[in-house]
């Protein structure tokens, strides 16, 4: 199975400090793998790298097999993205939102593609509420259905549950579901909730002081580090990275 995002021996530092030290992070077609590990352990500074946002040290990133920062654009394409802090714009209808961003990702038919989209998710009531008087869980939902619209072979998710109630996080849950079914798309979700995580995701990878320490199936992970899940994994490398 090809990969649809390869990174190999990522390092960044900043001020003298190793941000991230050696980091493989490959994900294949159709795959969902969640990135974790606690503040300081380097996730973000990978998840920065892999969208060419930062320019590592050293390493190389390459998404559907265009080569980062070189093409970049090109393999942008390829990706969607969003995270529970990016705003949606203010002063526009959700169905215009979205079509302006099946626009700019040319997408066919962006309308249809967008009320598919806000069905996948159970949103459909929504298309016609303004941006700004949407709830922070109905904002997390209509941003995912952005991010999708244009069938990524990469869809990259930074914390796309935090704070969402049980019923708005079952609806993210089974939309994403489906859009990695439909279409194909892999999955990247950087996530504090475990119990999310060990239901989205076939594998987890785990960082710590920068480094990869664990990298595979939930259940052996856990057996791995001599836990019961995966929460208990990340308690146990939140405690290490303090020290």
């Amino acid at each position: 199975m090809a990969y649809v995002l390869e990174a190999r021996d990522l390092v960044k530092a900043f001020k003298g400090k190793q941000a991230v030290d050696g980091v493989d992070l490959v994900v294949r077609a159709g795959e969902r793998v969640a990135l974790l590990g606690a503040n300081g352990a380097g996730k973000t500074t990978t998840l920065l790298m892999v969208l060419g946002v930062v320019t590592p040290d050293s390493g190389t990133v390459e998404i559907n097999g265009y080569r980062l920062p070189k093409h970049r654009s090109e393999a942008m394409v390829e990706v969607g993205f969003t995270a529970g802090y990016l705003p949606l714009p203010d002063r526009l209808r959700v169905m215009e939102v979205l079509r302006v961003f099946g626009d700019i990702y040319n997408v066919p038919d962006a309308e249809q593609a967008a009320r598919g989209g806000l069905a996948r998710f159970g949103i459909s009531h929504l298309a016609d509420e303004m941006a700004n008087e949407l709830s922070s869980g109905q904002r997390t939902l209509v941003s995912i259905v952005k991010a999708a619209m244009h069938r990524p072979k990469l869809l990259v998710l930074d914390e796309p549950t935090a704070s969402l109630d049980p019923d708005v996080a079952h609806r993210a849950r089974s939309g994403l579901e489906q859009v990695c079914d439909e279409f194909g798309t892999a999955l990247l979700v950087t996530s504090h909730n475990m119990s999310e995580v060990e239901r989205i995701c076939d594998r987890v990878v785990f960082l710590s002081h920068g480094k990869v320490v664990a990298d595979g199936p939930a259940p052996e992970v856990a057996a791995q580090f001599g836990r019961n899940n995966l929460e208990e994994v990340f308690l146990h490398l939140a405690t290490e990275e303090s020290l």
